[in-house]
């Protein structure tokens, strides 16, 4: 049963319309450049830092509300309120969250990126008490994920041999999401590789497991996140771009393509045929061999996406002015685009 909920009256977005939130990113660019405009982005914007207590049990008593009953919450990885367990509960009334040590039939906070396998560890505080991948869950529950880290299967949620868990098929969406948001948000601290099991060969620099963009693909974005997203805006400043537009992740990461809510995104994505640049390795100039004889605007980013100078030209374009390193150079028709790394020397 996948996830609904009313808007309760907070703004969302239309498809084909990119959010004022986001005026400050270049959506031409793709890979690292596209990551690290987002991660200036959500950092800068992230002015209100949650305390973990009371925070945070405030914050999930609004963002983590059951759509169908207000006055319970979700639980995350749950699926049936219909037996006598309570473990596998979906629901359970928000005022049963547990703040003593006896915690059976309540509900606790639940760390998707757990806390122990950030490196170093994301504690209660930052990263460790960001209500972006913060979410109710069963106290039982908790302590079966405890910090397995995910792997794919298929049904509900369910541990595995050697340390290993499945969110199950309505949370897997949400949890890639989550991680992406957490790896651009903290960098380094929270690497997809040590919260995931799996190949990584989707993504140029092998850096996002390829199990999380097959889930962000396969389940997506439900009217739930979306309004967990506009809460967290207005309590902590930022968004989770991947909630927005999923789309973003197959941008920087490649891999399976995922659902794209502005639709320019997947117009302007349309690759341009027939061009070519050399060499890509350089001491500043950079040949555009152009068999249509079509007219591109030039833009030249480097690895903070960050625009530089160049001079151009129609069949070249020079950055000997730049420090020697890697560049994002975009050629753009107006309709489609396409991106090309060059190492200046």
């Amino acid at each position: 049963m996948k996830k609904l909920l009313l808007l309760l009256g907070l703004p969302f977005f239309c498809a084909a319309q990119i959010p004022q939130y986001y005026n400050s990113v270049d959506f031409t660019l793709t890979g690292d450049a596209l990551k690290t405009q987002l991660a200036t982005l959500i950092t800068n914007t992230h002015t209100t830092q949650l305390i973990y207590t009371p925070d945070v049990w405030t914050a999930l008593k609004q963002t983590d509300l059951d759509p169908t009953n207000p006055d319970n919450v979700l639980l995350i990885y749950g699926y049936d309120d219909t037996d006598s367990a309570l473990n596998n509960d979906r629901t359970r009334s928000k005022d049963l969250s547990c703040h003593t040590s006896s915690c059976a039939g309540h509900w606790v906070r639940e760390h998707v990126f757990a806390r122990s396998l950030g490196t170093p560890n994301l504690e209660f505080e930052g990263p460790g008490s960001d209500a972006h991948h913060l979410r109710a869950i069963d106290n039982s529950m908790n302590g079966s994920r405890s910090n397995r880290k995910f792997v794919d299967d298929s049904g509900n949620a369910h541990t595995l041999p050697n340390d290993r868990f499945y969110p199950g098929d309505e949370w897997k969406g949400d949890i890639a999401r989550m991680i992406m948001y957490m790896y651009v948000r903290y960098g380094n601290q929270c690497q997809p590789a040590y919260i995931g099991i799996g190949d990584t060969n989707y993504s140029v620099n092998g850096d996002m497991m390829n199990v999380f963009l097959e889930w962000n693909q396969e389940d997506p974005v439900s009217q739930y996140e979306i309004n967990r997203n506009n809460i967290l805006q207005n309590m902590q400043g930022n968004r989770n771009p991947f909630i927005d537009n999923p789309y973003l992740a197959t941008k920087i990461w490649n891999g399976p393509q995922a659902q794209d809510n502005w639709d320019l995104l997947s117009v302007t994505e349309q690759e341009i045929k027939n061009v070519f640049v050399y060499p890509t390795l350089t001491t500043g100039e950079i040949n555009i061999a152009n068999t249509q004889n079509q007219t591109y605007t030039y833009t030249v980013y480097n690895t903070l996406g960050q625009q530089v100078p160049f001079v151009a030209n129609s069949t070249s374009v020079n950055i000997e002015s730049n420090v020697a390193g890697l560049y994002f150079l975009t050629l753009n028709d107006g309709k489609a685009q396409k991106t090309f790394k060059i190492i200046k020397q």
